[in-house]
Parts: C-alpha cells; sequence; structure tokens
C-alpha cells in the first residue's frame, strides 16, 4: 500500500513536472510567437518607410529631372539669344564697314568730280573760239560727273526722227572727223524716219557717249553704228574693231571713274553717264558680252 503510495505519489509529481515544463515551452513559444510578430511588425514598418522614402526620392528625383530639362531648356534659349546678338552685331559691324566706304568712295568721287568741272572749264576756256565741238565734249564731261548716282528721272517731252538724233550724236562726238578710223551708220529710210518721244538733249548726250568711246579705244580699224526697232525699242549698236572689254568687266566698266586702260585719256564717266541717262529715259545700255569681236559692241535701247 505504502508503495503504491509513493507510485502514485511519483507519478503525480513526474506529470506535475511535465505539465509545467510543457506550460513553460509553450509559454516561451508563445513569447517567441510575440516576437516574431513584433520583428515582422517592425520589418513591415520599416519596408513601408523604406518605400515611402523611395516615393519620396522619386518624387524628388522627378523634380529634379524637370529642373535639370528647364535648365537646359534656358540654357538652349540663352545660347540662341546670344548667337542672335551675334549675329546682329556682325551685321552692324558688316553695314558701318559697307558705309564706311561708301562714305569714302563718295568723298573720292565729290572730290574727282570736282577735278573734272575744273579741268574742263580750263580747257574750254582755251578751245572757246578755236574748237566748238571740243568745247562741246568738255562742257559734257561736266555733265557726266554731275551725272554720277544721279537717278532722278528724265522728262520725255521732245519728238525727234532717229535721223535726227544719230546725225547730232555724231556731230557731238566728233567721230566723223576721225581720220585713224573707219565710221558707217546702218539704219534704213523707215528707220530714220521713225519719231522717238525722249529728251533729246540728254539723248544725243548719250549716243555721243558711247561713240566718243568707240572712237577713243579704236585706234584703226572702223566703228559701226546700226539702229533697227525691236518691239517697243529703238536699239543703237555701236561696234568697233578696238582693244574690246572682257565679259568679266561687262559691268566695272559703267562704274564711274573706271577706266580699264589707263593709256587713254578721260575720266572714266562716259559710259556711266551713257548708262544714267537710258536708265533715267526709261531704257539701258549694255555691253553685249555675246559679241564675237574683234572689239566690242554697245547696245543702247531708249523706248518709243
Amino acid at each position: 500500500m505504502t508503495i503504491l503510495i509513493i507510485i502514485l505519489v511519483l507519478l503525480v509529481a513526474i506529470l506535475g513536472a511535465a505539465l509545467y515544463f510543457q506550460m513553460k515551452s509553450a509559454n516561451k513559444q508563445t513569447e517567441e510567437q510575440q516576437q516574431l510578430l513584433k520583428d515582422y511588425q517592425k520589418r513591415v514598418d520599416e519596408q513601408e518607410k523604406l518605400l515611402s522614402d523611395y516615393r519620396s526620392l522619386e518624387q524628388n528625383f522627378d523634380s529634379v529631372g524637370q529642373g535639370y530639362e528647364q535648365a537646359l531648356l534656358a540654357f538652349d534659349k540663352m545660347e540662341e539669344d546670344k548667337q542672335k546678338m551675334q549675329n546682329a552685331v556682325n551685321t552692324l559691324q558688316e553695314q558701318n564697314h559697307e558705309l564706311q566706304e561708301q562714305y569714302q568712295k563718295l568723298s573720292g568721287s565729290q572730290l574727282q568730280k570736282k577735278e573734272i568741272i575744273e579741268k574742263a572749264a580750263i580747257e574750254a576756256k582755251k578751245q572757246l573760239q578755236t574748237n566748238p565741238t571740243a568745247v562741246t565734249r568738255l562742257l559734257n564731261n561736266i555733265l557726266n560727273a554731275n551725272d554720277v548716282n544721279m537717278e532722278t528721272a528724265i522728262e520725255a517731252e521732245d519728238n525727234v526722227t532717229v535721223g535726227d538724233l544719230i546725225d547730232k550724236a555724231v556731230l557731238e562726238s566728233g567721230i566723223g572727223t576721225a581720220s585713224y578710223l573707219t565710221f558707217t551708220t546702218e539704219a534704213s529710210e523707215e528707220v530714220k524716219t521713225s519719231m522717238l518721244l525722249t529728251n533729246e538733249a540728254q539723248a544725243v548726250r548719250a549716243l555721243g557717249a558711247i561713240l566718243e568711246n568707240a572712237a577713243k579705244f579704236t585706234t584703226e580699224g572702223s566703228v559701226k553704228l546700226s539702229v533697227r526697232p525691236e518691239g517697243a525699242e529703238m536699239r543703237f549698236y555701236v561696234e568697233d574693231t578696238g582693244s574690246g572689254v572682257p565679259a568679266a568687266d561687262a559691268e566695272k566698266i559703267f562704274e564711274p571713274f573706271t577706266k580699264l586702260n589707263s593709256y587713254f585719256d578721260g575720266a572714266g564717266l562716259g559710259l556711266t553717264a551713257a548708262r544714267s541717262i537710258a536708265r533715267r529715259l526709261k531704257g539701258d545700255l549694255i555691253l553685249d558680252t555675246i559679241f564675237e569681236g574683234p572689239g566690242a559692241r554697245f547696245v543702247l535701247a531708249l523706248p518709243f
């Protein structure tokens, strides 16, 4: 009996101890689970914070990116404005340079015009009694100098026949009396009797200047003046067998005070004035660059 009681007590003790350790183990597991839950929640919180920080950084990055793009756009605009300003400065410098050249050219032209007028006046006094035709040419030199850069239209109020215009231009130029060349005219009677509404004095001066130029640069050979109508214009062709003009200088010869050959006298104004007159009469004067020569051919066009 006693042994049975002892055994029961031992069993109870063992069961009690087992229950204690089981409860202790369960409590420990509960604590561990709670700790795990706390750790898990902590990690969740940390992840949420990291995610929030990431989103904040992403927003900041987007803002920085937009600011960077705006900065690039602003920089490009500054570069564009800078280039525009530089272009404007370059343009102003070029214009200033051109104005200075024009001023110098104009100043030189005025001085040359003054010298030509003074020289022509002195020569005119010498020739006044002995050679009236030479005086006319000297006075024309004065008028030619005055025509430089002139653009005012010339009133066409004179009715003149082509024949009269030819005769007066030949007389004024003196080409008919040049013994060193042969001068001929080629115009039908119908053309010679055709009427032009023009300014007679100015048209005579223009044609005379072309004939005088041809005579000057034709030291031997011939000069031919042919006239024929083309459309609404009467065209005067002056061909010579002189030294000719390179096609590259077709416009240069009409510039004031330009002389391609310094061995010949003159101020380089005859053709300049002749073109000025022709254009102010609503016509034109050109060098025929397809003329096969020898020499040169000028074409004066005057409206009917």
